[in-house]
């Protein structure tokens, strides 16, 4: 098995996120053939020079993706890659595929980031108060007990719009509600007690209301700090869901 892993120096990724690109990238290429089993867990961690918890990790998110079946007893071993169906698009999400969304997770950064930026100097009173009714809507989804991803989305494309750049719009428009990464997950997810749903909603809303008070003061910096930090806690409360399935 080759060597793929950078010197984690190199890029500032996790090492999971290396290990998952690594394996990945064996099992594409045919290097690990469908049937094979994987080397042992300590032949791995000391290939990959990481710890036994981010090789398992990385070993979730390919099994979630399909690429790997752990059995017990007897190993990993690696399954056929499953060709996407879809036209090649860069937008075209499999949200059964864990990897897939926390790629997408990740795009949304370098995009929505400077949305939020934008919409601070860019945006009329009209589109702030759209922003605004988006939280509110999601606020009243919760306390109903219903699903709040459609607000949610709603939310981030407010902000896209109050850019005042189409393009904005029109990729979160192909991204659509996967760009909500629990409403692709809940399906998959085990049961978690009431109280602890609403303690995890309730930090989605007043990262929202962050947010939006940094768009309507116009503080471009805070908008962006607000942002980023909403989304890298969005990646890691996804993360989470590999200890959940």
């Amino acid at each position: 098995m080759t060597n793929t892993v950078p010197h984690k120096t190199e890029r500032k990724i996790s090492l999971t996120e290396k290990v998952i690109s690594s394996l990945r990238t064996e099992i594409e290429s045919g290097n690990l053939m469908p049937g094979a089993k994987l080397p042992t867990e300590p032949v791995l961690t000391k290939h990959f020079g990481v710890s036994r918890t981010v090789l398992r990790e990385a070993i979730a998110v390919l099994k979630a993706d399909g690429l790997l079946e752990p059995r017990q007893g007897a190993g990993v071993f690696v399954l056929a890659p499953v060709p996407p169906e879809n036209d090649g698009s860069v937008f075209d999400v499999n949200a059964t595929q864990m990897s897939d969304v926390l790629e997408i997770l990740e795009l949304r950064m370098a995009v929505e980031i400077e949305a939020a930026g934008l919409a601070c100097s860019r945006s009329s009173a009209a589109q702030q108060a759209k922003i605004y009714e988006a939280v509110r809507d999601m606020e009243r989804q919760v306390q109903s007990g219903k699903q709040a991803a459609q607000a949610d989305y709603e939310f981030h494309r407010a902000i896209a719009d109050a850019t005042n750049n189409r393009r904005y719009v029109t990729f979160m428009d192909y991204l659509g509600d996967k760009t909500i990464p629990r409403a692709q997950a809940q399906p998959h997810q085990r049961p978690i007690a009431i109280e602890q749903q609403l303690a995890h909603t309730d930090r989605i809303l007043a990262e929202h209301h962050r947010i939006y008070e940094a768009i309507t003061l116009r503080d471009a910096d805070g908008a962006r700090i607000a942002m980023r930090d909403h989304l890298l806690k969005s990646q890691a409360r996804y993360q989470s869901l590999l200890r959940n399935r």
